[in-house]
């Protein structure tokens, strides 16, 4: 039987939302931009999936541009974020464990001129408020930080950055990379106080290839992409409209069933650890936070002979981000962790789908692999 745990890597299409790709395919198959009955059959289906993922998100409707994923939305709100206040100041505020989307992005800031301060995470991988706070200048003009980390799980108060930022009197903008946080905790662009929030639609049960970037009402940002008047003339290229309409149905059960979720995903958690904690005293927890990632290590085990090992069984963790493709965790070097806890991490992942025999699958063949494996 399969076991899959690699939710924060991706999740697998539920039904509904592969229904409602399979109708935009073969029925409202029609181009958005097109004029006569088939386009705006599309137009309808792109306006209503629009509403949805704005809905679940908290947002008004054309605040929100459909994106291709989560890597597209962090390169324009930090490439066109930064520009967009370059007379402002070329001050930028990040850290060092913010996904490659971003962090590639901050290279590429620096690059063109600006100053980009990368602060380091606390005990829990999360990054202090109080670190932005001391961070801020009065050049700084954007301030890009992780809602919910996607190696640990470690929760950053946006909330709280937010208030510094504005106690500051410091121009930035506020970004967050909520694509591990939305559909998984409560939260909306008001609550944060953000400008700028990346989502996707493959962490909540839709197709891979969409996203969207919400975008403050009255913050221009100049298009990532140009060439069409798609998106109200922000991101050219007809819209994926399969993808979208997936997107809207996912983002919708996500919102509506929330609560009942966070607590099965922290319910399962919570019966790991149970689990694990007495069978292998060496086990370290990393970070925590967020209800659907659990990072955790056996140092002088190495992850990927642990991952092999729960492959045979038919159990699918990771051991950091999949856009990592093997290389060493940087979140978990920045956190200053020991390299025997680094080389021994695992990531799983959990979602709504993930039943309690995923859970003790895992633990039987983690505590087997222990017991199995040499120590080294």
């Amino acid at each position: 039987m399969e076991h899959y745990l690699d939710n924060a890597a991706t999740t697998q299409v539920c039904p509904e939302a592969a229904q409602a790709a399979l109708a935009a395919m073969t029925e409202q198959y029609g181009n958005p931009s097109s004029t006569h009955t088939k386009g705006r059959e599309a137009k309808k289906l792109l306006d209503r999936s629009r509403a949805q993922v704005a809905a679940a998100l908290g947002c008004r409707a054309e605040e929100l541009v459909f994106t291709s994923c989560g890597s597209e939305s962090d390169n324009w709100a930090l490439l066109g974020g930064a520009e967009a206040q370059r007379r402002r100041g070329r001050h930028v505020i990040s850290s060092a464990v913010e996904h490659d989307a971003v962090r590639k992005s901050l290279d590429e800031l620096e690059a063109r001129g600006f100053e980009v301060t990368r602060l380091k995470p606390d005990a829990s991988g999360a990054i202090p408020a109080e670190a932005v706070a001391a961070a801020l200048r009065e050049d700084t003009i954007l301030v890009s930080l992780m809602l919910v980390n996607n190696e640990t799980g470690a929760v950053t108060d946006i909330s709280a950055v937010s208030r510094a930022i504005r106690a500051s009197g410091a121009p930035a903008l506020l970004h967050t990379d909520a694509v591990q946080g939305f559909g998984k905790l409560a939260f909306t662009p008001k609550s944060l106080g953000a400008d700028l929030i990346s989502i996707s639609g493959h962490k909540i049960h839709a197709p891979k290839g969409v996203g969207a970037l919400y975008i403050r009402q009255g913050l221009r940002l100049k298009p990532f992409l140009v060439g069409g008047a798609q998106e109200n003339g922000r991101r050219a290229g007809t819209e994926a409209l399969p993808q979208i309409a997936a997107f809207g149905t996912a983002a919708e059960l996500a919102a509506a069933g929330l609560e009942r979720n966070r607590a099965h995903m922290e319910a399962l958690r919570d019966r790991a650890l149970e689990t694990l904690r007495p069978a292998l005293p060496e086990l370290v927890v990393i970070g925590a936070g967020s209800p659907h990632i659990l990072s955790l290590s056996l140092p002088g085990w190495r992850s990927e002979v642990l991952m092999n090992f729960l492959e045979a069984r038919g159990v699918y963790v990771s051991r950091s981000s999949a856009c990592k493709k093997g290389a060493r965790s940087h979140v978990l070097e920045a956190m200053g962790l020991p390299a025997a806890v680094i080389d021994g991490a695992l990531r799983v992942g959990l979602s709504r789908l993930t039943r309690e025999e995923d859970i003790d699958a895992f633990c039987a063949g983690l505590i087997a692999a222990h017991d199995t494996l040499a120590h080294r």
